[in-house]
């Protein structure tokens, strides 16, 4: 084989090696974060709601029921954050769109005050190594956590990546399916308004 037949495969060779092994989601994942910095997919930002602010009270009853564990076995339902906005996004590690959201899901956790935003990072993979080494990898610190049993509305969605995002209340603010750059000022300040209501 001569140095032009070499040429002429490598793409060919290159394209299957990307597509059949883990590969995959990396490289569409960073073309699909290059087509997100266009500003293009933006994330439905929270509306603002009424000046009459939210108190959670301990007889409400929060609306949502949804055990989860983390990959250190810590296990977390989602009323244990009552009062707290919520940002849930349900993700895997074999989803282009959503590896290629997380980095700024990343910048937006590290800007955000925890103490009034909660991150719950919701992994659909069917082996939890495969979302833990991707975490790694990308140096990730968000919580991410498992589902015990089967999703609920409103996070039962058919499409990933699907964003959830809960007032205090538990009452849901804004959902967006698909992918999107979270890491905006305008999808922040949103957060704090809502958290500050």
């Amino acid at each position: 084989m001569n140095r032009k037949n070499l040429l002429q495969w490598l793409p060919l060779v290159a394209f299957a090696v990307v597509m059949l092994t883990d590969l995959r989601p990396v490289v569409l994942g960073g073309m699909q974060r290059a087509l997100l910095a266009t500003g293009l997919w933006k994330a439905e930002i929270p509306p603002q709601t009424a000046a009459v602010p939210v108190v959670p009270t301990s007889s409400a009853v929060y609306p949502h029921n949804l055990p989860l564990v983390s990959p250190e076995g810590k296990r977390l339902n989602l009323s244990e954050l009552k009062g707290k906005v919520v940002f849930v996004n349900l993700w895997a590690s074999w989803c282009p769109p959503c590896v290629a959201e997380m980095p700024g899901i990343q910048a937006l956790y590290q800007k955000t005050d925890k103490s009034k935003v909660a991150f719950v990072m919701v992994s659909l993979d069917e082996n939890p190594a495969k979302a833990q080494a991707l975490l790694k990898r990308q140096g990730y610190t968000f919580p991410v956590y498992f589902p015990t049993g089967p999703l609920a509305a409103p996070f039962n969605s058919q499409s990933i990546p699907s964003t959830v995002i809960l007032g205090p209340d538990g009452q849901l603010a804004a959902r967006h399916d698909g992918m999107a750059d979270y890491d905006t000022p305008e999808f922040k300040a949103a957060l704090e308004r809502l958290a500050s209501n």
